[in-house]
């Protein structure tokens, strides 16, 4: 157990949606005055991966991953109605009603409006993010409720042994629902590069720092927090860069592509809540299975998306707009489960 989940939010972490919205600007800007140097980044792949990009995610990741204690898998006993929820709604529920948003808003509502060649790159996309549950900003709604830190990073463990075996099969059969082609080679290396790697990389620096206490490791992780969001910043930058023409000619994209998923975070968030006070479960374990169910793993969705379709494709547009509005609306998560603290049982009452 470190001491990440007691501090509050940082700058970056606080104004994210802000310095994403800047990364957007800048990215577009850049992308207009030298298209020549990001298509040239754009070409520097290795079995259909772009190297620049995993750079980046890892440097995006490892510090996140850094985190999870997959010691603390032993705790799953002890709360097992509160896992069993976020478990459900993450992998039973969660990638397919995404998917059946994207199909009802992005396939047929909002057809019209949208470029009908990225209609169903846009729809991956979303996939993309329903299948991948949150394991890094989890820890800051977890804190901002008030939630149990032993449960979160459980949870987090556990989300990510299991994200290991199944977001690769989950993505591949929505993709196949949706009729969309399945690179299997593309995305089983993508699961490597931007899961299986990064999970070795930051347990083995883990277990390194660890040796000179909590301390040294909290010490270390602080240094790591601005490499981790330069990171994610730097790598929205290169998207639009890519991205800023087609964006340009329809602003209204954004908007249109960010309906399903804001929709399906507050419905996720919703089942996993009252899934939980139906089970007599307390607001500290209820309060943050329900952030950790709702939000998403917006890096690895990025990621992914990047590998299977390409830069300047519509998946990769839809997960970055993914990232746009997660803090926004996380939060107001946040601010629901605080102020509805009182539905539950007293912490005295509650049976463990």
């Amino acid at each position: 157990m470190t001491a990440q989940e007691d501090a509050p939010m940082n700058l970056f972490e606080r104004y994210l949606t802000v310095w994403v919205a800047l990364s957007i600007v800048v990215g577009i800007v850049l992308g207009q005055l030298f298209p020549n140097l990001f298509q040239t980044i754009g070409n520097l792949t290795a079995y259909e991966i772009n190297l620049p990009v995993t750079v980046l995610i890892w440097l995006m990741i490892i510090p996140m991953l850094m985190k999870v204690d997959f010691g603390a898998q032993h705790e799953v006993g002890r709360q097992w109605r509160g896992i069993s929820v976020t478990l459900g709604v993450n992998w039973l529920i969660k990638p397919f009603t995404m998917a059946a948003l994207g199909w009802l808003f992005i396939g047929f509502l909002f057809r019209p409006l949208l470029p009908e060649a990225q209609i169903e790159s846009y729809i991956a996309g979303l996939i993309l993010l329903g299948a991948a549950p949150c394991t890094a900003m989890v820890f800051v709604w977890s804190n901002l409720t008030k939630g149990d830190a032993n449960f979160t990073l459980t949870q987090v463990a556990l989300n990510d042994t299991i994200m290991i075996f199944a977001f690769a099969p989950i993505v591949a059969l929505l993709l196949g629902i949706s009729a969309i082609t399945i690179p299997w080679q593309t995305l089983t290396i993508s699961v490597v590069a931007f899961i299986v790697i990064p999970v070795i990389i930051g347990q083995a620096i883990r277990h390194q720092m660890m040796k000179g206490g909590v301390e040294r490791f909290d010490a270390f992780d602080a240094k790591l927090k601005p490499v981790s969001m330069i990171a994610l910043l730097s790598t929205l930058v290169l998207l639009f860069a890519f991205q800023g023409q087609q964006i340009i000619a329809q602003p209204m994209i954004i908007a249109l592509l960010a309906v399903p998923i804001i929709l399906q975070t507050y419905f996720i968030a919703a089942i996993a809540y009252v899934a939980n006070k139906v089970l007599g479960v307390e607001h500290r374990i209820a309060a943050p299975s329900a952030m950790i169910g709702a939000s998403n793993f917006f890096e690895l969705a990025v990621a992914t998306a990047i590998g299977l379709f390409g830069f300047s494709s519509g998946a990769a547009l839809a997960t970055v707009v993914g990232v746009l509005v997660e803090v926004p609306v996380m939060l107001s998560l946040v601010a629901i489960a605080n102020r509805s603290r009182g539905w539950f049982a007293p912490p005295q009452s509650a049976s463990h």
